[in-house]
């Protein structure tokens, strides 16, 4: 790397602040080195801060400070420095849920509830919830030192909210309840009771047995009167997870030239990608250390599910609503190019492992990707193997397919697995869902399920991944997949025998698949993984019946192709440009329908909603080439006007939720729309239904 940095600033797409300082030492010299950041009001204040605090007297200086505020904070507590370090230490279980001190796996994969359960007792779910259990009157210093831990986190601007709940049965029951009332009354938190970021006290018969379960689903923290302090609870310790064995090759990998990429005729082509001469595909080159300036991305999508998919093969997968239901993690990430999916070759004599993309695992020798209508392919050949992967979605079911082609070009048999990788959300955001999803194995099929009961707009849903191949282990636990301080790059599980098993609640949810494949010199192998969701486990079971084998795979497919034909053949146009030939005879529509209409969705935004306006004018594209689509619109726009007058601007589907506006342009674009349709199509009814 570059010995200095570029000394450049100003208005960029992706700010960073990035200083350096080379210093040289001589033998048993020292150096102290202080980095200061801070923000002010204006430039004059920042630089004047700046001056201050270069003299390192005001730097330790500003340590003695807050050592001070410190312990001003602990006398205000009446708490000891000790106990600020046993709080610390529980904190991180606050922030970053941990199961040792969760509940039981058994509990969570019980409850049935979401976040509205919580708001008859007052109870946001917005916050962390810290839940103290307690029915022994000789255990209420346990509730004076949590009421001090919460007053503690609340003063150094960690919010949450402490639920007591009195489970009492005895005849001392409101002796218990006014102790613990005397104890937030007489400190610091008698003013936030019941109030978010503050204390409730509930009593247990006021909880039934679902809303006890949901509070324990919920609760980051689950501390009981089983033990008498905080700190013999903040020392529990589960057992260490039993994982499989090593993976100890019986061959070295052979050293090879890197595999050279076959060149392709193209059209209108940049040095990485270009067009197919019939303008079909769009086919990217990348040798081995090559990437592309940006993502290069497709989005294929059908009514029911969609996903975004990079040159590099990151992946992000959706059902219904790009931004209310996504199964895999959203990143957008230009740079790294981030990805909650992941597919891995492994030599099982060697231990070498690859991906079928460029990410996460690349290979030694270049890759093409080939973006095509409905769907994209990735080749590649390493160590002797061949591989095609071809990925795309149903276009009548919310299921997803990576199709991986294996070819043995080397002198020997060879002994393959396959593994798929999927960092579960369920939802919005995977922080808001991960602690609770819940995952098992299906015990007809083999694959693996996972659902969120807590969901907004997926609860109970069943999203299942599935392989063709009859040999398989499974995992539901990313810590285990990808090890501790581990990546996707070099996940542990590529250095062991096989996944774990390991599944259900309380994990740090994913969906992992491992299969293993022989072929003999010369042989060619095909592997389907399916990905998807479903309304109950009937469904997913129907689903993998239909899709799971290489026969249903491949007719999904031939539906996909079929479609797209048919859609981008209904209007062909002859230009003396042929460039916009290309793009006027399918991959202007393409976009307009797959990524607009369906996805509302692309690498850089994943919106998921309508938007009153946005979609009426890209319907308008579509009047000769799928009109009943376009009159969809028109009737789905026409519902979301009120009797005032207004619409709503955007809603999510399917519940509606949106903002309402009275915004000009959205009242001319509906009867406009309204009547290119019918001049277009002579359909005069859509008048009468919308």
């Amino acid at each position: 790397s570059a010995s200095t940095l570029s000394n450049t600033d100003g208005s960029v797409l992706d700010p960073i602040v990035a200083i350096r300082r080379t210093i040289v030492l001589a033998a048993d010299e020292s150096a102290t080195v202080q980095i200061i950041s801070g923000v002010a009001d204006t430039r004059e204040a920042a630089l004047a801060v700046l001056e201050k605090y270069c003299d390192r007297h005001f730097v330790e200086r500003a340590f003695e400070m807050a050592w001070f505020q410190s312990q001003e904070v602990l006398r205000h507590l009446n708490a000891s420095e000790a106990d600020a370090q046993v709080y610390g230490r529980l904190a991180s279980s606050v922030i970053y849920s941990n199961a040792v001190h969760r509940a039981a796996p058994s509990v969570i994969a019980r409850n049935q509830l979401g976040q509205p359960g919580l708001w008859s007792f007052a109870v946001s779910g917005d916050l962390p919830i810290i839940l103290i259990r307690i029915g022994d009157l000789n255990r209420i210093e346990l509730v004076k030192q949590v009421l001090q831990a919460h007053a503690y986190w609340r003063m150094k601007g960690l919010a949450t909210d402490l639920v007591i709940v009195n489970e009492d049965f005895s005849g001392y029951r409101a002796v218990l309840q006014d102790q613990i009332m005397g104890l937030i009354n007489t400190g610091p938190e008698a003013q936030i009771t019941d109030r978010p970021g503050g204390v409730f006290v509930r009593r247990a018969e006021e909880l039934s047995e679902e809303d006890r379960v949901l509070f324990q689903t919920v609760a980051r923290v689950v501390l009981t009167d089983s033990a008498e302090t905080l700190v013999e609870q903040l020392e529990r310790r589960v057992s260490v997870e039993r994982l499989p064995g090593h993976l100890e090759p019986s061959l070295q990998p052979e050293a090879e030239a890197a595999h050279p990429l076959s060149v392709r005729e193209r059209i209108f082509c940049n040095g990485l990608g270009g067009f197919t001469p019939d303008g079909r595909e769009y086919v990217v080159t990348l040798e081995p250390g090559q990437s592309t300036p940006a993502p290069w991305v497709n989005v294929i999508a059908s009514p029911h599910i969609g996903t975004v998919v990079s040159e590099s093969g990151s992946a992000y997968t959706w059902v219904e609503n790009a931004h209310e239901f996504r199964l895999t993690t959203w990143h957008n990430d230009p740079l790294s190019d981030s990805s909650g999916e992941a597919l891995y070759i492994r030599d099982e004599e060697t231990g070498a492992f690859w991906s079928p993309t460029p990410l996460p695992a690349c290979g030694r020798s270049g890759y093409v990707c080939r973006h095509g209508f409905g769907y994209s392919v990735f080749e590649h050949y390493e160590a002797g193997i061949s591989s095609e992967l071809s990925t795309y979605v149903a276009m009548d079911a919310p299921v997803k397919f990576a199709v991986i082609k294996l070819r043995n070009h080397s002198m020997r048999s060879r002994s393959l697995s396959l593994t798929g990788y999927w960092e579960l959300v369920l939802g919005e955001w995977r922080h808001a869902n991960l602690m609770h999803i819940v995952t098992e194995t299906d015990p007809h099929s083999g694959a693996l399920f996972a659902r969120n009961a807590y969901g907004r707009e997926c609860a109970n849903r069943i999203v299942f991944v599935q392989v063709s191949e009859l040999e398989r282990t499974v995992s539901g636990n990313r810590k285990e997949f990808i090890g501790r301080n581990g990546s996707l790059t070099s996940p542990a599980a590529m250095r062991r025998k096989r996944l774990s098993g390991r599944a259900g609640a309380g994990l740090d949810p994913c969906a992992a698949l491992q299969t293993r494949i022989e072929l003999a010199e010369g042989q060619e192998r095909e592997v389907v993984f399916v990905f998807g969701a479903a309304r109950n486990s009937d469904e997913a079971q129907h689903f993998m019946q239909r899709f799971g084998g290489l026969a249903g795979a491949r007719q999904a497919l031939e539906a996909v192709w079929g479609h797209w034909n048919r859609t981008l053949g209904a209007v062909h146009v002859e230009t003396p440009d042929p460039a916009l030939d290309v793009l006027a005879n399918g991959w202007l529509v393409y976009q307009t329908l797959s990524c607009r209409l369906w996805g509302r969705s692309g690498y850089y935004q994943s919106g998921g909603a309508y938007g009153f306006r946005d979609q009426l004018q890209d319907t308008m594209a579509l009047i000769h080439a799928t009109p009943w689509l376009a009159r969809e619109q028109l009737l789905r726009c026409a519902a979301r006007q009120f009797l005032q007058g207004d619409v709503q601007h955007w809603w999510h589907p399917p519940n509606g939720q949106g903002v309402r506006t009275h915004f000009s342009d959205d009242y001319l674009w509906l009867p406009y729309a309204t009547c290119r349709y019918v001049l277009a199509t002579g359909d005069t009814g859509v008048l009468d239904e919308s």
